[in-house]
C-alpha cells in the first residue's frame, strides 16, 4: 500500500469511529462508545462542571511538581529558557512588557486544572492522577500567593478558590457589537448578500528569535 494512501485511511476510519452520521452514511466504522466519548469528556469549567474528585495539598504539589514540571518550568515557576513562566508578574499588566502568569493574569482556576490535567507534562500528557493534578494545581496557587503553605485543594473547594484577576475579565458589552446590542443568535448560514470576495491573504511571520536577540523573557 502507498505510504501516502495508508494514513489517509487510517485518519478516515478514525473520523468514521468518532463521527456516527459520517459512519452511518458511508457505511464505515461505527459509532464511538460512551468510554470512548468520556475519555474525550474532559474539560474542566469556571462553574466546576468535569472535575473529577481528589484533592491534593500544596506539600504534594511540591513534590509531583519537582519531579514531573520544574525540568521546564523552573523550581518556582519562573520559567527555563523560553518555556512559559507561571508565577509572578503581580501588578504587571499595565507595563510595557506585561508577565501573564496564573496569579498575574489568569482569571479562571479551571483553566490550570483543565490544561495540567489534558496536557502536562510535557510529552507524558494526561498520566496524572486527579488527586496529583489538584496537589500541582494548589502549588502552582502558593507559588503566587494565593493560598498557604498548609492548603489542600479539592473538588469540594475548587468552584470558591478565585484568582486575583478575575474581575478583570468582563462580557463584551460595546454598543457596537451587533450581538451583544441586540441579544440575536449567530448567523450559522447564508449570513453575507452576494459573492464573497477575499480582500486580504495572511502572511507568514518568523517570529523565531535571533541568536543575538536571545534573552531571557525577551520576545524582540
Amino acid at each position: 500500500m502507498s505510504k501516502y494512501l495508508k494514513p489517509a485511511l487510517i485518519g478516515l476510519f478514525a473520523l468514521a469511529v468518532a463521527t456516527p452520521a459520517l459512519a452511518g452514511k458511508f457505511d464505515l466504522g461505527r459509532e464511538a462508545t460512551e468510554a470512548e466519548v468520556s475519555a474525550w469528556d474532559i474539560d474542566v469549567r469556571p462553574d466546576g462542571k468535569g472535575l473529577p474528585k481528589g484533592k491534593g495539598t500544596v506539600a504534594q504539589g511540591e513534590e509531583i511538581y519537582a519531579e514531573k514540571c520544574a525540568s521546564c518550568h523552573g523550581d518556582f515557576g519562573e520559567g527555563i529558557d523560553r518555556w512559559p513562566v507561571l508565577a509572578g508578574g503581580q501588578d504587571s499588566l499595565k507595563s510595557e512588557r506585561p508577565v501573564k502568569t496564573i496569579g498575574s493574569y489568569w482569571p479562571y482556576l479551571s483553566t490550570v486544572f483543565d490544561y495540567v490535567n489534558r496536557a502536562m507534562p510535557f510529552g507524558e500528557a494526561q498520566s496524572l492522577q486527579p488527586d496529583e493534578v489538584y496537589a500541582i494545581t494548589a502549588y502552582l496557587l502558593n507559588l503566587n500567593d494565593v493560598v498557604d503553605d498548609d492548603f489542600e485543594l479539592s473538588n469540594n473547594n475548587f468552584v470558591e478558590t478565585r484568582l486575583p484577576n478575575e474581575a478583570n475579565f468582563i462580557a463584551d458589552q460595546r454598543p457596537d457589537t451587533p450581538l451583544v446590542a441586540k441579544g440575536a443568535e449567530p448567523c450559522m448560514k447564508d449570513c453575507k448578500p452576494g459573492p464573497v470576495e477575499i480582500t486580504g491573504r495572511a502572511r507568514v511571520l518568523d517570529v523565531t528569535p535571533d541568536e543575538d536577540n536571545k534573552q531571557a523573557g525577551s520576545l524582540d
